[in-house]
């Protein structure tokens, strides 16, 4: 594990690397926090991370576009690209519980009133109706079974201490959060902004209600996640963040909220949210506010991709044990097309996988099976084997009046038509064969030496 993971549980490690690299922008022109902030990252996008040292009307920094690109996410978790999936596979299944701390430099400073105004949140869109929290990992607990729970929410600043958060009804959050209104209680909740990018990811997990994701977090991490007592609240959330709001889920409380930006890049209007309160926020010194930019841009998209792209290969691997990798695709805007590599494929199995993705996660819209020697990551390899492997009339299956997800762009009712491709090789549909053409290995071989003392940037 590298020094970002193991001895550095912040962002500091890994946005000094990006610096040191090149791979930093940081800018020190004033920048408005209403849309200026947005574009910026919007027009570097998985370019670069991005730095702001100056905001108009803040004294804090910012940053954002941490996790734009598989690469930072192999980063942070201290494994090559390809092994991101088993990584966050054997987190999952060897879970490692976290370490309690009393000096935690997220508690450098404390502030009780007036808490959001001094956090430089960006109104990122033209038709959204105010500034939003992107990156606040959420931190709750079941008051039942005492088990922790993390996970994000979009939160809107509505005043000095005051938010719509909006939570999917399908959460967890928004289960244990309806639970607590049905009773006539608030629902205590933190906000982290700033944690390890190991614990924001696993944040993303699709885990079962009462896993705890910091468990899985310390997993990632090769150590347990250093966690501190909330002031205010029972509740444990990272030490070594940049800032922690302790507050209040007020369930019964509906708030309109408006236009809001999704991950397919358009607006969508779901009607109400509800209120939150904030009576408390905690932080380091120097704090930094974390932005990740929404809507249908890189960091968004991979956050939801690589956790849930890992959630389905263990939902599939329990009932096809010769499946290969799953990929989420960005075209799909990290959460509706799914791309499942199965080795050897037997009769049916492609069109289990598919059955499986759409029972697993109502946001699968589209599914591709491909075999082991196609890359389900590469678009362009993906293309190629529907183009050469996949005859329409046999193996394309559609789907009438599937649940879907209410952030389904084009789900009426409630329901979509889901789509299934079976692009792996069937035996006897080419009497030449499926043999790639290429030179011979020794060729290539010679080559590549060759072409490494000439010019070895041209090689892969």
């Amino acid at each position: 594990m590298s020094k970002a993971g193991r001895e550095d549980q912040s962002c500091r490690t890994m946005l000094a690397d990006f610096d040191r690299r090149g791979e930093l922008l940081v800018i020190d022109d004033e920048v408005d926090p209403v849309h200026d902030l947005s574009a910026a990252l919007s027009l570097v996008d998985a370019a670069a991370a991005v730095r702001f040292n100056r905001i108009k009307g803040y004294a804090m920094p910012a940053f954002g576009g941490l996790l734009s690109s598989r690469e930072r996410i192999a980063e942070a978790l201290g494994v090559p690209k390809d092994r991101i999936q088993s990584r966050l596979l054997d987190a999952i299944a060897n879970p490692v519980a976290p370490v309690m701390v009393d000096a935690a430099p997220v508690q450098e400073v404390e502030r009780r009133h007036d808490i959001l105004t001094t956090l430089p949140v960006p109104t990122f869109f033209d038709k959204e109706t105010g500034p939003y929290i992107t990156a606040g990992l959420i931190v709750a607990k079941d008051p039942e079974t005492g088990r922790g729970n993390a996970s994000y929410a979009r939160m809107k600043v509505l005043g000095p201490n005051e938010v719509m958060i909006g939570i999917a009804p399908n959460h967890h959050l928004g289960i244990l959060s309806r639970r607590a209104a049905e009773k006539g209680q608030p629902f205590p909740f933190a906000v982290v902004l700033g944690a390890h990018p190991a614990i924001q990811l696993a944040a993303c997990l699709y885990l079962g209600l009462g896993d705890d994701e910091m468990h899985c977090a310390g997993a990632l991490l090769g150590a347990p996640v250093r966690l501190t007592r909330c002031r205010t609240l029972d509740l444990c959330v990272p030490a070594d963040a940049e800032i922690v709001l302790e507050g209040l889920i007020h369930g019964n409380e509906p708030i309109v909220e408006g236009l809001v930006s999704e991950y397919h890049g358009m607006y969508e209007d779901y009607g109400s949210g509800v209120r939150a309160s904030f009576q408390c926020m905690t932080s380091r010194r120097d704090a930094m506010l974390q932005v990740i930019e929404p809507g249908y841009h890189a960091e968004h998209l991979l956050l939801g991709a690589v956790p849930i792209a890992a959630g389905l290969r263990a939902a599939i691997g329990r009932s096809i044990l010769n499946v290969g990798e799953v990929a989420v695709t960005m075209a799909g805007s990290g959460r509706t097309d799914v791309v499942v590599q199965i080795a050897a494929p037997r009769p049916g199995q492609a069109r289990r996988a598919m059955a499986i993705c759409w029972g697993a996660v109502s946001i699968v819209k589209n599914v591709t099976v491909v075999d082991t020697d196609i890359d389900p990551w590469d678009p362009e390899a993906v293309a190629w084997a529907k183009m050469a492997r996949m005859r329409a009339d046999r193996d394309i299956l559609i789907v009438d009046q599937m649940p879907a997800d209410r952030s389904e762009p084009q789900e009426a009712g409630g329901t979509i038509a889901k789509v299934g491709y079976d692009a792996t090789c069937r035996a006897g549909d080419r009497k030449e064969g499926f043999d790639r053409a290429l030179p011979p290995p020794g060729s290539y071989g010679r080559m590549r030496e060759l072409i490494g003392r000439l010019r070895p940037e041209l090689l892969p």
